[in-house]
């Protein structure tokens, strides 16, 4: 049986994307507001997340948070 899903890549994503990712059924607003939640209810993350030289307002994810974020939420 043939996959049409693509596995999913360790790279740089806009925020709104990699929300969408997660939450393919909510708008890119909603999405990322969701998973904005999902990092302050867990500080290890949050701490984790933006402990290198990344902003916390920047419009996209390294790979390393990519890294990080798949870690605590698993792949979309």
């Amino acid at each position: 049986m043939e996959t049409t899903q693509e596995e999913f890549q360790v790279r740089v994503y806009l925020k709104t994307e990699l929300a969408q990712l997660y939450a393919p059924h909510l708008n890119p607003e909603a999405a990322l507001r969701k998973m904005r939640k999902w990092i302050h209810r867990n500080p290890e993350l949050y701490r984790e997340l933006y402990a290198g030289t990344e902003g916390k307002n920047e419009l996209a994810y390294s790979k390393r948070q990519v890294v990080v974020l798949v870690r605590y939420l698993d792949t979309p």
